[in-house]
C-alpha cells in the first residue's frame, strides 16, 4: 500500500471536515470534489456561492455533497465578530472594519478553524504565505510547547530503501529564514510529531549539518548539536519519548548521508539510532530546507505535500499556488488525518 493510500485508509473510517478558503480556484473546487469522492469527509469551500457555483459549471465539476459558504450571508457572523472583538488585537477596530476582515475568505476559514466549525484548513493556493499565515497566528491558538510556528514537507522519493518506504519529513521549509537554537528544536519536536501521528512509526529525527558528531568545530555545525540536544530535552518535556509504540529518537549534528544511508552511517556513527535510517530531516536554515525540497521534488521524481503548519492547536496547511487538484486533494487528506 502507497503512502497516500494509508493515509485515505485510515481517514475513511474517520471522515473530516476540511475548510478551503480558495472557494473559487478552479484547482481547490476540482480538489473539493475528489476529497468527497474519496470518501474522506465533507469539504467546505468559502467564498461567494453564486460564483463558485459558476467556476464549477464553467469546469464540468459537480458540487453534490460539497458545502459552499459565503461569510457575507453566514449565519455565524455575528457570533465570529463578537469573539473577534474581545481579542487585544482587533481593539478600536470599527465593526463595520472588523466585519470586512473577517468577510475575506482566510479570515472567515481561520475563524471557522478555531472554533471547531471545521476539523482542518487548506488555503494558500490563490495568494503569497502571509496572506494565509497572518489569520492563522491571530487567530488559531499556538501549542503551549511551540515557541515557533513552522512547516514540514512530506516528500516521497522513488527509492524505498530511504526514510519509510521513501517517504521522510522535511523542516523547515517555508516559515523561519535563520532559526534559533530554541525553534530548531521545536521544530524538530512538532516534526516528529506529525510523522508519528500521520505515518504512524518510530520518528527518527536528523538535525543536518556538513559536520557529523563533532567532525567540525564551526559555529553552524554546534548550533545543530545544540539544537538536537535541546530537542531531547523538549521531548521529554512534552512526552514525545514516552509514545509505547514509537518513541521519538533524536540524533545530531548529521550530514545528509549520515542521515539517510546505512553504510555511510555505519563508518561514522554506528550506535546511533538515526544515522542510516532518519526519517525527519531538519534543515539548518530557510535556505538549505526550501531549495533541498524542491531540488528532491525536480531532480529525482519526488512527490512533495504541504507546507504542514507546524505549532498550531488546529491542522492547517499552506499550498503552492502551482499545486495540481490531485495534490491539494492529497494534502487535505494529510490534514484530516492529523485531525483525528
Amino acid at each position: 500500500m502507497s503512502f497516500l493510500d494509508s493515509v485515505y485508509a485510515k481517514l475513511r473510517r474517520h471522515p473530516k471536515r476540511i475548510v478551503f478558503p480558495d472557494g473559487n480556484d478552479p484547482r481547490v473546487i476540482r480538489a473539493a470534489r475528489m476529497f468527497h469522492e474519496l470518501g474522506l469527509g465533507v469539504a467546505v469551500l468559502v467564498g461567494k456561492r453564486d460564483e463558485i457555483r459558476g467556476i464549477a459549471e464553467a469546469n464540468g465539476v459537480s458540487l453534490e455533497r460539497v458545502a459552499i459558504v459565503d461569510p457575507e450571508t453566514s449565519s455565524e457572523m455575528p457570533r465570529f465578530l463578537a469573539l473577534a472583538s474581545k481579542l487585544e488585537r482587533y481593539q478600536g477596530i470599527q465593526p463595520g472594519d472588523l466585519r470586512g476582515l473577517l468577510s475575506t475568505p482566510n479570515y472567515f476559514a481561520a475563524m471557522m478553524l478555531q472554533l471547531g466549525l471545521a476539523d482542518g484548513l487548506v488555503g494558500g493556493v490563490g495568494a503569497y504565505a502571509s496572506a494565509l499565515f497572518r489569520p492563522l497566528l491571530q487567530l488559531v491558538k499556538p501549542l503551549p510547547h511551540a515557541p515557533v510556528i513552522s512547516s514540514s514537507m512530506i516528500v516521497e522519493v522513488p527509492r524505498a530503501e530511504y526514510g519509510d518506504n521513501g517517504v521522510l519529513f522535511f523542516a523547515d521549509c517555508g516559515v523561519v529564514p535563520e532559526p534559533t537554537v530554541d525553534q530548531l528544536a521545536s521544530i524538530g519536536v512538532q516534526t516528529g510529531l506529525l510523522a508519528r501521528q500521520v505515518f504512524g512509526k518510530t520518528p527518527r529525527i536528523a538535525f543536518l549539518s556538513f559536520s557529523t558528531h563533532g567532525s567540525s568545530a564551526h559555529p553552524s555545525a554546534m548550533k545543530m548539536a545544540a539544537a538536537a540536544a535541546q530537542a531531547r530535552e523538549l521531548a521529554i518535556r512534552i512526552g514525545g519519548t514516552d509514545a509505547l509504540d514509537h518513541p521519538m529518537e533524536i540524533d545530531g549534528e548529521l550530514q545528509g548521508d549520515t542521515a539517510i544511508v546505512p553504510a555511510v552511517a555505519a563508518i561514522k556513527v554506528p550506535d546511533s539510532l538515526v544515522a542510516g535510517k532518519a526519517n525527519v530531516l531538519i534543515f539548518p536554515d530557510l535556505d538549505s530546507g526550501n531549495i533541498a525540497v524542491k531540488l528532491v521534488q525536480y531532480l529525482a521524481g519526488a512527490r512533495v505535500y504541504g507546507q504542514i503548519v507546524n505549532g498550531l492547536s488546529r491542522p492547517a496547511a499552506r499550498i503552492s499556488r502551482g499545486t495540481l487538484s490531485e495534490d491539494i486533494a492529497a494534502v487535505a487528506a494529510i490534514i484530516g488525518l492529523q485531525a483525528i
